[in-house]
C-alpha cells in the first residue's frame, strides 16, 4: 500500500493526451474517454504546449454535478484543499485564488499575515482574507511542511534550529521563540545565519 494516498478518494490523478486546453479547463483523453478537468491559470501555464499531461485530481460529487479539478503540481492541490476547507471558500473561489497567486505566494501571504495581498484577489474581502490567515496558518505549517526554503529546509525546521542555537548561547527560550516567530513571519526565507544574527539584535 502506497504511503500518503487516501484510498477513500476515487481519483488520485489522470494521465493522458491534451485534447483541448483553455485557461480554465483542459480535456484530457485517457482510455478513449475525454475528461473535462477544471484548472487554474497556474496549471494552464504549466501545461503550456505539452501534448500529454498528468494532473493531480480533486473530485467533487454533488446531487446536480460531478466535477474534477486538476493540478499540475501536487502542492497546488494541497493548497486548493486547504482553501476549500475554509468557510465561505468554494472550489471556484479557491481556483480564483490559485489563478491570481502561485501556490507559494498563497502560502507566503498566509504565513506572513499579508491581508492586503489576499484582498487583492477578486472576490476576497477583508473578513475572508482574515479568516484564511486565522484558519490556515497552523494547517500550512503542519500539513504542507510550511514555506519551502533553499536546501529543502522549512520554516518550522529553521525556527527550531535557530531557537536551539539561541538557547545554547544563553538566551531564555520564551523571548527567543517570540522574536524568531516575528522575524520568520516577516521574512520566511531567511538563511539560518541571518535569522540568528537578526534575533541577536532584538534580544
Amino acid at each position: 500500500m502506497q504511503a500518503g494516498v487516501n484510498f477513500n478518494i476515487m481519483y488520485e490523478y489522470i494521465k493522458g493526451i491534451v485534447s483541448e486546453l483553455t485557461p480554465t479547463c483542459v480535456v484530457v483523453e485517457a482510455g478513449s474517454i475525454g475528461y473535462a478537468v477544471n484548472i487554474s491559470l497556474q496549471t494552464y501555464s504549466s501545461i503550456g504546449n505539452l501534448k500529454e499531461v498528468q494532473l493531480w485530481i480533486h473530485h467533487i460529487v454533488r446531487e446536480d454535478a460531478e466535477l474534477m479539478f486538476g493540478f499540475f503540481e501536487k502542492e497546488e492541490r494541497e493548497i486548493f484543499r486547504l482553501l476549500t476547507g475554509v468557510s465561505g471558500i468554494g472550489p471556484n473561489t479557491a481556483r480564483m485564488i490559485l489563478s491570481s497567486l502561485t501556490s507559494g505566494e498563497v502560502r507566503a501571504a498566509i504565513m506572513q499575515d499579508d491581508i492586503r495581498r489576499l484582498q487583492s484577489i477578486k472576490g476576497i474581502g477583508m473578513k475572508t482574507a482574515q479568516r484564511l490567515v486565522v484558519e490556515l496558518k497552523d494547517k500550512i505549517i503542519k500539513t504542507t511542511g510550511t514555506t519551502s526554503l533553499p536546501g529543502g529546509a522549512s520554516v518550522a525546521g529553521l525556527h527550531e534550529e535557530a531557537l536551539s542555537a539561541l538557547v545554547m548561547l544563553g538566551f531564555a527560550k520564551a523571548p527567543a521563540d517570540k522574536v524568531l516567530t516575528g522575524l520568520l513571519r516577516e521574512t520566511p526565507q531567511m538563511a539560518l545565519e541571518a535569522l540568528i544574527k537578526a534575533a541577536l539584535k532584538q534580544l
